[in-house]
């Protein structure tokens, strides 16, 4: 048995959005101005590693174990790539981006995430990595898969230099789980599309896009 309680999940994910919808009046703001729509914002959850004792040993953008071009990890491998700017599309460079999601097994890399015997041993769970020049980051993971009371997504939070942090979570188009999630259900649909990334089979060349089926692309707007 799963040592999560579905009952606390939900309280937990609720009471954390509600702090989320004070950035709504700067959502609205950036699309009465014209620019980029900000991104909205989304609670961290239950399972965000908030200290070293909850993360994985490592932390790096290379989510998945590898035997050279073989996934050893289960699950759809997955190139993860965009950008951080701000609303006025500016880039933000050497903001610390951090993903997180459940394995392929629906267990998250968290002491409460899940019953560990079940964790995929070859997938990291966490990783983080900081923008480039041009606010581009890179990860290699898993396409999301649902969880007991959620639907398929991966976290995502950003730390700019020297501003405050934000959180979101990153959808699948069309999911049948998408429906029923209480979380999803809050958003509109202009709000759905902003972290619902585009998804297409994997041809980049970056080295992050090894071994990997899908690529998905999103830009992250700050307001």
């Amino acid at each position: 048995m799963r040592s999560n309680n579905l009952t606390t999940l939900r309280r937990r994910h609720a009471l954390a959005s509600l702090g989320a919808l004070g950035l709504t009046p700067a959502f609205v703001r950036a699309q009465a101005d014209g620019g980029p729509r900000a991104t909205p914002a989304q609670s961290l959850g239950p399972f965000y590693p908030r200290s070293a004792s909850e993360r994985p040993a490592q932390t790096g953008n290379d989510l998945l174990r590898v035997d050279g071009d073989r996934v050893l990890t289960k699950g759809t491998a997955l190139y993860l790539t965009g950008r951080i700017v701000t609303a006025r599309a500016t880039a933000i460079a050497d903001a610390r981006v951090e993903i997180w999601q459940c394995d392929a097994n629906a267990v998250y890399h968290h002491p409460a995430g899940g019953a560990e015997a079940e964790r995929d041993p070859n997938f990291q769970g966490y990783g983080e990595t900081h923008t480039d020049a041009a606010g581009v980051f890179h990860f290699r993971t898993i396409r999301p898969v649902p969880y007991p009371g959620r639907t398929a997504h991966i976290h995502v939070r950003v730390e700019p230099p020297g501003s405050t942090p934000f959180a979101t979570q990153l959808y699948l188009a069309n999911e049948a789980g998408n429906a029923r999630d209480f979380l999803y259900r809050q958003l509109s649909e202009v709000e759905r599309a902003a972290i619902t990334p585009s998804w297409r089979p994997t041809e980049a060349m970056h080295p992050l896009a090894r071994g990997t089926r899908l690529t998905a692309v999103v830009d992250l707007v700050l307001a």
